[in-house]
């Protein structure tokens, strides 16, 4: 195979300064249109930063020769027609919305070089044979309302009309009154639902330090991880401070955090890829002079391999019922979210090894610990997630930051790809 978007090492360089300063002015650009003002950028979903955000990348995609246009959840496309209007499409994209004064990459990035990539293919290579499309999604993060992944969900049929009911977001303002308000619902544009994708690729800021550690420009993500998220509740004795003997206590505090130490314990000898994390405790009655009589706490566990995964919750399960025991406690547990494990593609993900070789991209095959819309769409057509790094590790806050060379670099990459998909005749 040949490097087709820039053969020319020399050439290569100098795309790589002006990919450099497109991407950064272009981000730059989305962050200005929902900079919170205690810092960093708050885009949550059908939000008026949100709005005015989508809005504006709709004129930019069309003033790129894109055909821009909204479906009915408020997903936003901008369509680089194929001559072969028979064949699947080829996606590429992320999400536009935030958390709550979060950085300037998350999401937006894959969105941005997306919108870099299709502009550079079709002022080089003209019309490609298959349609070419970038998609801002809607929504991933579950930042305002308790639903996530609303955005790919809704392509996919993961995600539906029905689930709406009931949901409000912390001001009490209803899920479905606040799509509305922004010009969106059923029979607002065309359906969310497609079956008419031929490959989805990503690309997104790393959100982990692995990459800076390695010295690699890039990441392959193998597979996604599956998550268990649980929900115990220790029930004790809540008693006097003063008044009651260590001996003779029944310390709900205490046994919540023997169980936070034997998690931690268990998962540094299993060692990576497996992480747990003990998210959330809630004491009652919580106040200086008194036993602790009720903890609620919850744990995230995660881990590429599905039935590793399982082991583990079911020994932490076993385990905390022990200690509960040893302390005349009672236990209640509830799983409350559980998710897969999501391998890409592997022939998109040899693809892309190839695509990195030939440019002289330092590249590292890795897995993926936060969760993504990729693993929406894998379930329904060939899906690849690429990754390019973030400085110490940092995400979700407004110092997130990506060297503006990384960033390039995982333009062109996307770029590549794109071509190899849209552009070939034996496509893979």
């Amino acid at each position: 195979m040949t490097q087709h978007v820039c053969p020319d090492r020399r050439e290569r360089e100098a795309l790589l300064g002006e990919l450099a300063e497109e991407l950064t002015a272009l981000l730059d650009w989305l962050a200005s249109l929902a900079a919170d003002a205690g810092g960093g950028v708050t885009r949550l979903l059908y939000s008026p930063s949100w709005l005015r955000t989508q809005l504006a990348l709709r004129e930019r995609m069309a003033a790129s020769s894109l055909d821009a246009r909204f479906d009915e959840v408020g997903n936003l496309y901008g369509r680089l027609a194929g001559a072969d209007s028979s064949a699947p499409a080829i996606v590429t994209g992320s999400h536009i919305d935030t958390v709550v004064q979060g950085g300037m990459y998350d999401g937006a990035y894959g969105v941005a070089a997306g919108m870099v990539a299709l502009r550079y293919l079709q002022a080089r290579f003209g019309q490609p044979r298959r349609t070419l499309e970038v998609v801002a999604l809607c929504e991933e993060e579950g930042s305002r309302f308790p639903l996530a992944y609303w955005g790919s969900g809704s392509i996919t049929g993961a995600r539906g009309f029905a689930q709406l009911t009931g949901l409000v977001d912390g001001a009490g303002v209803p899920f479905e009154e606040a799509m509305r308000g922004c010009g969106f619902g059923p029979g607002s544009g065309s359906l969310s639902r497609r079956t008419d994708i031929g490959a989805f690729v990503e690309a997104h800021i790393e959100q982990g330090a692995l990459l800076e550690a390695a010295g690699a420009q890039l990441g392959l993500v193998e597979a996604i991880a599956g998550q268990r998220r649980l929900r115990f509740e220790v029930t004790g004795e809540a008693n006097h401070a003063g008044t009651t003997p260590m001996t003779g206590r029944r310390d709900a505090l205490q046994g919540a955090c023997a169980m936070a130490l034997a998690l931690e314990a268990e998962a540094l000898r299993l060692g990576a890829p497996l992480v747990a994390t003990v998210g959330r405790m809630e004491i009652a009655p919580n106040v200086p002079n008194v036993v602790a009589g009720r903890v609620a706490f919850t744990v995230d566990a995660r881990h590429v391999d599905e039935a590793q995964l399982d082991a583990f919750c079911a020994w932490m399960r076993l385990r905390f019922e022990e200690l509960a025991r040893e302390r005349s406690l009672e236990l209640g547990a509830e799983e409350w979210f559980r998710e897969s494990p999501v391998p890409m593609d592997p022939r998109l993900l040899r693809e892309l090894g190839a695509v990195c070789a030939e440019a002289g991209i330092e590249a590292q095959r890795m897995m993926s610990g936060a969760g993504h819309d990729a693993q929406m769409f894998a379930a329904c057509c060939p899906t690849a997630l690429l990754f390019v790094p973030s400085r110490g590790g940092i995400s979700h806050a407004p110092r997130e930051y990506t060297d503006p060379r990384d960033l390039a670099a995982g333009a062109l990459v996307l770029a590549e790809l794109l071509y190899r998909l849209a552009y070939e005749e034996d496509a893979p």
